[in-house]
């Protein structure tokens, strides 16, 4: 077992990669063309070729498709076994026999394993580095990954003040046992599933960003142990700090969810 196994049967962790694993059952081509549009638009371009991309957290392989899809060479790890499975499946699936895409278990707070690891053109992480655990030491060493006039692309969960509280502990009492998940997911789906589909539906905007499927991404939020948060501000600073100047931040206002930054490193 390991340790992210470990933590998941404790009850210290969720178990992202069976979701993933469940969330590939139903994925379509539309999905893998609107997560390939959304990659774009956020590091405003339409082509990738020539540039290496590090996806950390990779998650369910789609975002490492996408940017594979877009011309980057991708280098993909995660924590959770599960979700390098699910990531592996998609690869066999979409793109067997393709050398420029490697999937591996991995940490981002695994210091030694990434001081081997090359600067790349582009490190990605979407909804990720809040899970670690250690946030800012993760963004730290995500950072130090980018070579010099290189982006660092990070989505990260936006800091509601008492309400981020709030779903740090239904989070935890959602990873503590069957019981609890099933009570969390029959409090919050009116709200987090039913409400939100039809809003969606009456404003055109049914089909969820970057290609997700809006009950899984439901399991994602009541179920993303360790949680933490932060504030658009401490991120850019945190990110000057390191040399980055922003260059695209798109927040998601006051409500919960992902702020997201594209960051250019300085020469």
């Amino acid at each position: 077992m390991t340790d992210a196994q470990g933590e998941i049967a404790a009850g210290r962790r969720f178990g992202f990669g069976r979701n993933w694993s469940d969330f590939l059952d139903g994925l379509t081509p539309e999905r893998i063309q609107r997560a390939e549009a959304a990659l774009a638009d956020m590091l405003g371009s339409t082509s990738l070729a020539g540039k290496s991309l590090l996806d950390i957290g990779s998650g369910s392989g789609l975002s490492s498709l996408a940017a594979r899809r877009l011309g980057a060479s991708v280098t993909a790890f995660d924590y959770d076994p599960e979700s390098v499975d699910a990531a592996n499946r998609l690869k066999a699936r979409e793109r067997p026999s393709d050398d420029g895409w490697t999937i591996a278990v991995g940490s981002v707070l695994d210091e030694a394993a990434m001081a081997r690891l090359p600067a790349f053109d582009i490190v990605y992480s979407w909804g990720v580095l809040h899970h670690t655990g250690a946030l800012w030491r993760a963004l730290d060493i995500a950072a130090g990954k980018v070579r010099p006039g290189g982006t660092l692309f990070v989505a990260l969960y936006n800091d509601q003040g008492w309400i981020s509280r709030y779903w740090s502990a239904v989070k935890r009492l959602y990873n503590a046992g069957p019981f609890w998940r099933m009570a969390m997911i029959a409090v919050h789906a009116p709200y987090l599933f039913g409400a939100r589909y039809v809003l969606r539906l009456l404003t055109g905007r049914l089909h969820l960003e970057r290609g997700m499927s809006m009950w899984h991404d439901m399991l994602d939020w009541l179920g993303g142990y360790p949680f933490e948060v932060a504030t658009p501000a401490s991120v850019t600073a945190f990110c000057r700090a390191r040399g980055f100047d922003p260059a695209r931040v798109v927040t998601c206002g006051g409500r919960h969810g992902c702020n997201e930054f594209v960051l250019v490193r300085r020469s």
